[in-house]
C-alpha cells in the first residue's frame, strides 16, 4: 500500500495531465480557462460550478473559433465576437460546416446527434449537450431531482450532477483535443502537445 505522498502524488500528477490538456489543446485563454476552472472544480466536487464551467467552455471555444475563421485576415482583436452567438443546434451546424470536429461534442449513447443537429421547427430536437447547456445555465435541474423516495419526498442535491459532470467532462477533454488539431491546421495554435508516455 503507498504512503499518502506517494498517493497524493499519483493524484495530483492526473490532476495535472488533464488541466495541461487543455491548456495545451486550445492554447488560448479565453476558452481553455472554462474547461481548466470546470475540471478543478469537479475535483473539488463542486458539481454544479463544474458542469456550467464545462458547459461555457463548450460555448466559448465554438463561438470564438468560428469568429476566427470568419473574421478578415487583417483585424487582431477578437474581442468584437457577437453576444448574440450562444450554443445552440444552429451554432454546431455553424461550426460543421466550417470543418469543426463537432461528432466530439455528442454523448456516448446519443446515436442521433445529427439527425437531432439538422432537425427543424416544428419538430426541431436540440442535441445533448445544447439541452443540457440551456437547462443548467437557466437553472432548471428538475431532470436531476431525485424522485427515489416518492414525489413528496423529491430533493435536488449538486451530487446528482456528478456523472452528468463526468461525461461533460470526458465530451470536453476529447473536444479540445479534436479542436487544438483544428485550431493548429487553421493558424490558431502555437504548440505541440508532447505524448506524456
Amino acid at each position: 500500500m503507498p504512503d499518502y505522498i506517494t498517493r497524493q502524488n499519483i493524484r495530483y500528477s492526473e490532476f495535472h495531465e488533464v488541466r495541461n490538456l487543455f491548456f495545451e489543446s486550445l492554447c488560448a485563454a479565453e476558452q481553455h480557462w472554462f474547461f481548466v476552472q470546470g475540471h478543478d472544480a469537479y475535483v473539488h466536487e463542486l458539481y454544479l460550478p463544474a458542469l456550467s464551467s464545462l458547459l461555457n467552455g463548450i460555448e466559448a471555444s465554438l463561438r470564438v473559433t468560428l469568429h476566427l475563421l470568419n473574421r478578415d485576415a487583417e483585424q487582431q482583436d477578437i474581442r468584437d465576437l457577437s453576444p448574440y452567438r450562444v450554443l445552440s443546434n444552429k451554432l454546431i451546424l455553424q461550426a460543421q460546416g466550417a470543418g469543426m470536429p463537432v461528432r466530439y461534442l455528442a454523448f456516448n449513447d446519443e446515436n442521433d446527434f445529427l439527425a437531432h443537429l439538422t432537425s427543424e421547427k416544428p419538430n426541431k430536437i436540440d442535441v445533448g449537450i445544447v439541452r443540457l447547456r440551456n437547462n443548467i445555465c437557466h437553472g432548471n435541474v428538475m431532470d436531476f431531482v431525485n424522485v427515489d423516495l416518492g414525489p413528496e419526498n423529491s430533493y435536488f442535491s449538486p451530487e446528482l450532477l456528478k456523472t452528468v459532470t463526468e461525461q461533460v467532462l470526458a465530451i470536453s477533454a476529447d473536444w479540445c483535443e479534436a479542436l487544438g488539431q483544428f485550431r493548429k491546421t487553421n493558424g490558431f495554435n502555437h504548440y505541440n502537445r508532447t505524448d506524456a508516455s
